[in-house]
């Protein structure tokens, strides 16, 4: 009963605001003719009956019948209100919006509020929104993409490989001085791409970022990646290699009854506040395997505390 209420509500409420828009673009044509049924010898323009139209509210295209303005002289006066509100931006942001929140184009229409059975709509197939996803999403890579970085002073820089829709890109992320993260870029292949890698961190250099006070540059075991930083970058950057891939290669070597308590204890090792506390640790964590007749673990153990 309440979601039935609910629903009525938002319909109303819809449906309240395509009254609003009608009513903003009447008023518009009586500034811009005079009211109707009112003769005016010095006026500029007159109706031109009406014509079929959309506006765009809450997602969706919104059928309207809108009244043509012409000048006296014969010319088409388009409407301001009705131009604005049939921006195709207000769509492609609002299908951006709900599906990087997880709305599928198969269910974007359930992701509206409803406008009732008699108002006619259109816009919300599978298809129209995934054009306009592609279209949003284009855009805002090729900003990315452009943005200059010469503005902020960027301290760390962390590039790693992830896989997307069966495709592997490089993602880069900034982190500047103030401990704030921003993404600095995307490129389509794999950190084991010496190409990539070095095409990635010459476009970063390109686009402002600095790295003469030092900067510090966190990547997987990637050695193009390692290269492409020493290449581009030289001794300005200092390398670490991340500590998540650090324990997902060394949990990966191991049998399942071991995994819990080395990566509890590569935590541990990590989180103590002095390097000579951390290195103590890990020896003996691989002192521990050793000792468990895994010798072969023991070595993938020790790339856990050898110097990046």
């Amino acid at each position: 009963m309440f979601l039935g209420n609910f629903q009525l509500l938002l319909t109303l409420a819809v449906q309240t605001g395509l009254r609003v828009i009608q009513a903003m673009m009447q008023e518009e044509v009586d500034a811009l003719v005079g009211p109707k049924g009112k003769h005016n010898p010095e006026r500029k323009a007159v109706r031109h009956g009406k014509e079929k139209g959309f506006v765009i509210l809450g997602g969706r295209k919104v059928a309207v019948e809108k009244v043509r303005v012409r000048s006296v002289d014969g010319r088409e006066i388009p409407l301001e209100t009705y131009q604005a509100l049939q921006d195709p931006e207000l769509l492609t942001q609002a299908a951006l919006e709900r599906m990087l929140h997880g709305l599928s184009t198969r269910n974007y229409a359930y992701g509206l509020e409803p406008v009732g059975e008699e108002l006619e709509s259109s816009g919300t197939s599978k298809s129209s929104v995934s054009r306009r996803f592609i279209v949003a999403t284009k855009k805002l890579l090729a900003e990315l993409m452009q943005r200059r970085l010469d503005s902020r002073r960027y301290v760390a820089l962390i590039i790693d490989g992830i896989v997307m829709a069966e495709h592997t890109v490089v993602a880069a992320l900034g982190i500047d001085a103030e401990g704030k993260k921003q993404m600095l870029g995307v490129w389509h292949g794999a950190t084991e791409n010496a190409a990539v890698c070095k095409a990635l961190l010459s476009d970063l250099v390109e686009r402002g970022l600095k790295t003469d006070d030092g900067i510090l540059v966190v990547i997987d075991g990637s050695k193009a990646l390692r290269a492409a930083v020493r290449d581009v970058l030289g001794d300005t950057a200092i390398v670490q290699r991340c500590q998540v891939h650090k324990e997902l290669n060394v949990l990966e070597h191991l049998p399942e009854k071991h995994r819990d308590w080395v990566k509890r204890k590569l935590r541990e090792a990590w989180s103590h506040g002095n390097e000579q506390d951390a290195l103590a640790s890990l020896r003996r964590l691989a002192g521990h395997l050793e000792k468990r007749s895994t010798p072969v673990l023991r070595q993938v153990c020790e790339r856990a505390w050898k110097r990046p």
